[in-house]
């Protein structure tokens, strides 16, 4: 597998922390496809991805495609909580730096003239 680049000081997605919510995501919607009694074949009709992307899902392949984990939650009902992700007003690290004053640019004082 390939690393990813980063553009933060955060590790790329090969970090193990990462791998381990991807695979606990994929358990818990296998478990929740199981609770609803669906073979893999329906949650694949229903979503309209591959079983094989199904399985990729349940395994938690990081090199899956966010959009087939968002679609399967959606068909489960199980999107709603996807409005905290990154929401703005919960990132602690954005919005110290957005009030941070030690990045704001000072620029001097000029003296107004009104002299015409």
């Amino acid at each position: 597998m390939a690393k990813l680049k980063s553009r933060s000081h955060r590790p790329a997605l090969a970090d193990s922390t990462m791998v381990e919510r991807i695979v606990t995501l994929g358990q818990r919607i296998r478990a929740a496809r199981m609770h609803r009694q669906w073979r893999q074949v329906d949650l694949a009709e229903r979503t309209g991805l591959s079983r094989s992307t199904i399985e990729a899902i349940e395994r938690g392949e990081p090199g899956t495609a966010i959009g087939g984990y968002l679609q399967v939650l959606w068909v489960m009902g199980l999107d709603r909580e996807l409005d905290l992700v990154a929401d703005p007003g919960l990132d602690r690290e954005g919005l110290a730096l957005t009030m941070s004053t030690a990045d704001k640019r000072v620029r001097p004082t000029r003296k107004v003239d009104n002299a015409f």
